[in-house]
């Protein structure tokens, strides 16, 4: 039987839906598979249902509801077109709606941007920090957001490390959207002067980075839209990448109170969140060797997490569905694991569709934020 039929990772590779888009489909009841190896739990497809299969992934990147997908594949078929017919006609009208829709409040949106602009350009003055920092703890902070920097072409004033003065502190700042770092230092020189911020570019931020391979102190001079940083006799300056770093603060969980003391614990933050503390090697073994499922239409690596009830975390094979368990890109939480640079790191976990959290136990001052991805097709 098998020798008449396509494996489902034949079907993935040749309709482009991917294995777990297979698997949720069948789970689903669009597309089952012709025969499943009670043994293995293997699927196995007709040759005629790879059509369906490419079928079903047009019909997915157009975004049409699993209801309608249903009903078309279950139409495609037959010798009258009609419903099929209507049911494409009714998506692309909605489709055509909302983009009209969406257009209309984007419209109103770049006006109110306009206008908040224009008044703040009219009262803007240059901003201007002279600061002294550590240089081992700048390069450590560098080195806990470096991997969080954007590389959309799209989006220039994310392409960069926000470096934002205040008070005694400075604030080392990445995002690329799908996740958040935040690393901070000691700083002296700015005092209670007005808070000041710059985006470092990508390529200026690694050279300030390489300045920092000594002891002792260094300069850094936030002075307009200009960055200096001085070691000793050494130099490298450049220019900023713009305003509108997106306001992080906004995006940050409540610290709360670090209480782990075990290699393995959980605790409740106050806030509905759960803080587990993780053997840092054991987690990237686990998430290098242990299940995958993949996200489409990207095809990155998921990694999905959950809580157990003995206060340790595992990672969910491909036929647990509880309801808690959280999915994350695999390579972006082993970035995190790197840039956290301890052998203990805490993870935080709150619902399903909240950030995860990576820290340093006993130290707030760097962590990072993952979003999770869902799960459904």
């Amino acid at each position: 039987m098998e020798s008449e039929m396509r494996g489902i990772g034949e079907i993935a590779r040749d309709s482009g839906l991917g294995v777990s888009a297979l698997r949720f489909y069948d789970r689903a009841g669009v597309l089952v598979p012709a025969w499943v190896d009670p043994v293995s739990s293997y699927r196995w497809y007709a040759p005629g249902q790879l059509a369906e299969a490419r079928l079903l992934a047009r019909l997915r990147r157009a975004a049409m509801p699993l209801a309608d997908i249903r009903l078309v594949l279950a139409s495609w078929s037959g010798t009258d077109a009609g419903l099929v017919r209507k049911l494409l006609d009714g998506h692309l009208t909605r489709v055509e709606r909302q983009l009209s829709d969406t257009r209309t409040e984007f419209s109103a949106l770049r006006a109110e941007l306009d206008q908040r602009e224009n008044t703040m350009t009219s009262r803007r003055t240059l901003d201007a920090a002279q600061l002294s920092c550590s240089a081992p703890s700048l390069a450590a902070a560098f080195d806990a957001v470096r991997f969080a920097v954007s590389t959309d072409p799209e989006l220039p004033v994310l392409r960069g490390i926000l470096l934002d003065a205040e008070g005694e502190n400075l604030h080392l700042v990445a995002t690329d959207r799908y996740r958040l770092a935040v690393a901070t230092t000691g700083a002296a020189g700015h005092g209670g002067a007005p808070r000041v911020q710059a985006v470092v570019p990508t390529q200026l931020a690694d050279a300030m980075r390489a300045l920092l391979d000594g002891e002792g102190t260094v300069r850094l001079s936030l002075d307009g839209d200009r960055v200096t940083l001085e070691a000793g006799d050494r130099q490298v300056a450049g220019g900023c990448v713009g305003r509108g770093f997106p306001d992080y603060r906004r995006l940050l969980p409540d610290p709360g109170t670090d209480t782990e003391t075990s290699t393995e614990t959980s605790t409740a933050t106050g806030t509905g969140r759960r803080r587990v503390v993780v053997g840092t090697a054991a987690l990237r073994e686990a998430l290098e060797t242990g299940p995958v499922r993949t996200e489409e239409p990207d095809g990155h690596d998921l990694s999905v997490l959950k809580v157990r009830g003995d206060d340790t975390v595992t990672l969910c094979g491909d036929g647990d569905d509880d309801p808690d368990q959280v999915a994350l890109n695999r390579r972006y939480l082993l970035d995190a694991l790197t840039a956290g640079d301890r052998d203990r790191l805490t993870l935080e976990f709150g619902a399903p569709t909240a950030p995860v959290v990576i820290r340093r136990p006993g130290d707030d001052g760097a962590y990072s934020l993952l979003m999770p991805v869902r799960l459904d097709a």
